[in-house]
């Protein structure tokens, strides 16, 4: 593998370079400025992934919060907190005057509601209290919040009531915003900068890409030593403000990308600076250190919760970063996580299927699917033969070629393997077989049986042809058990298995069983 600029690429290799999950209709709700709504299908918005599920029970590290805490005695309020910026001059006087203006509107449009209405817009008041009141209203953090406060109190004054996981945008901007009930409507920055993704493939779009990225770039907050797009609300045991190595990946990727298509050098300044949470450990950061070298956090308060696709996708955008741009750190960064990420992905591999976490969730089709798609775009970059590299452009303002040694080449066997494996789970039907041969009557049992993969099994027991009984049960692969509660007569039994996996496959097997004389 040589490490070369992507804009050498042949133009097939670049539309494979592509983020994962490509763009295809879905579904948003788009709020007009006379209040009505409008529902559409946007073919450039990723389909509806999120971030994936709350790391309940994954050992997730205490919500520790980041910078100042509030000092015991008087607590720290969003007006004080305003005042104190102001008289630092970090923000000006239109900008707190702004600010607070959109604070006590959103208190009186909350006074006004009921119901989910007055909940989902106060919880957004109630995020950016608790910012305040922990010293985390910083002048580069006060715009996202305040954005995120000012069109909750938008939506929720006008537009309809959403379905947890609905897609919202509003009319003039570019920005996607996801509902989490009990947490209001929230910037989507994975699912902003997957469009973003997808607009650089389309040069008609263009131009669009160049407004979606002006209007997120203002809304990343000061963290870790550089910009960090912040999610900014209650989740999985994390308080805000937080950070995904998903999220900011996609965003280092889209954002490198749009940078040399569009011959934009703050984009890639901006993509640098997004390097800062990947060289930082949790709680601000997502840099977990290891042995072999470094995990990705999917979520930066989640200190030892793993996530394939998250972490795989970090380094997709890592990859495209040090790529395009022949940066030495991002590199470096890139092949820390590579290396830890060859050595713990067979761990991610059970019988027929795959895990989400390190910490025991099988994956859904939907993110099955999704770790497939980015274990297979990183196999691609990793061995891909690329072009010579293109000649700087005029003023070498974005770098092309590596000025320190290239990394050794590195196998890409495993993701490529992998990949491979993965999309033979989601055809391959599942193989039962019948292990118990006798069981005791009278007395509960045990019928064993053995199946290959993850998957809903019906087990019916019938004698002479009449059914006797049916247990079913959702099983993983392995010698696994079901509960017979209570055979009544010796004899013969015919056993027929059913088995559905998580991709719909059916797989059948049948045997026999004896039912032994009850003992005493």
């Amino acid at each position: 593998m040589r490490w070369t600029p992507l804009k050498g690429l042949a133009p097939a290799l670049l539309v494979a370079l592509v983020l994962a999950s490509p763009a295809s209709a879905s579904p948003v709700l788009t709020l007009r400025s006379d209040g009505s709504v409008l529902r559409h299908d946007d073919p450039y918005l990723p389909p509806a992934q999120s971030l994936g599920p709350a790391p309940q029970g994954a050992g997730a590290a205490p919500a520790t919060r980041m910078g100042a805490t509030a000092r015991a005695g008087r607590r720290k309020t969003v007006k004080g907190e305003l005042k104190r910026l102001l008289k630092a001059n970090a923000i000006t006087r239109a900008q707190h005057d702004a600010y607070r203006g959109i604070y006590f509107q959103a208190q009186r449009t909350r006074s006004k509601l009921s119901g989910t209405r007055r909940s989902a817009l106060g919880a957004t008041i109630v995020n950016l209290e608790r910012i305040a009141a922990t010293g985390q209203l910083s002048a580069s953090r006060a715009p996202a919040v305040f954005e995120t406060v000012r069109r909750n109190r938008s939506w929720w004054a006008s537009g309809p009531l959403l379905g947890g996981g609905q897609r919202a945008t509003f009319a003039g901007s570019r920005l996607v915003w996801q509902y989490y009930p009990g947490q209001g409507l929230q910037i989507q920055w994975l699912a902003t900068f997957g469009m973003a993704n997808a607009l650089w493939t389309t040069t008609s779009k263009l131009g669009t890409l160049r407004l979606l990225l002006d209007e997120a770039l203002p809304l990343g907050a000061q963290r870790a030593g550089g910009l960090a797009f912040e999610y900014l609300f209650r989740f999985g045991g994390g308080s805000p403000p937080w950070v995904s190595g998903l999220a900011q990946g996609t965003a280092i990727q889209a954002l490198v990308r749009s940078g040399v298509k569009l011959a934009e050098p703050r984009y890639i300044q901006a993509a640098r600076s997004a390097l800062g949470i990947f060289r930082t450990a949790p709680p601000t950061g997502v840099r977990l250190r290891t042995d072999a070298g470094a995990h990705y956090l999917i979520y930066s308060y989640a200190g030892q919760y793993r996530v394939l696709n998250a972490f795989t996708q970090a380094l997709n955008g890592l990859y495209d970063y040090a790529s395009l741009t022949g940066d030495p750190e991002g590199r470096a960064l890139f092949a820390q996580g590579e290396a830890q990420l060859r050595k713990e992905l067979p761990l991610y591999t059970i019988g027929g299927w795959s895990r989400y976490s390190l910490s025991g969730e099988i994956s859904t089709l939907n993110y099955h699917t999704l770790a497939r798609d980015f274990l297979r775009n990183l196999c691609t970059r990793m061995k891909a033969e690329f072009a010579p590299p293109a000649p700087p452009p005029t003023g070498g303002t974005i770098p092309t070629t590596p000025t320190v040694p290239v990394l050794p080449a590195a196998d890409a066997t495993p993701y490529c393997a992998a990949a491979d494996r993965f999309t033979a789970d989601l055809k391959d039907k599942p193989k039962l077989v019948l292990v118990s041969r006798s069981v005791r009557a009278g007395t509960p049992a045990l019928v064993r049986l053995r199946i290959d993969k993850p998957a809903f099994v019906k087990l019916a027991i019938y004698r002479n042809g009449s059914l006797v009984t049916v247990m079913t049960a959702n099983l993983s692969a392995g010698t696994r058990a079901l509960r017979w509660v209570r055979p009544r007569s010796r004899g013969t039994y015919d056993v027929k298995m059913r088995a559905t996996d998580l991709a719909g496959n059916v797989g059948n097997g049948s045997g026999q069983l004896t039912v032994l004389k009850k003992r005493g």
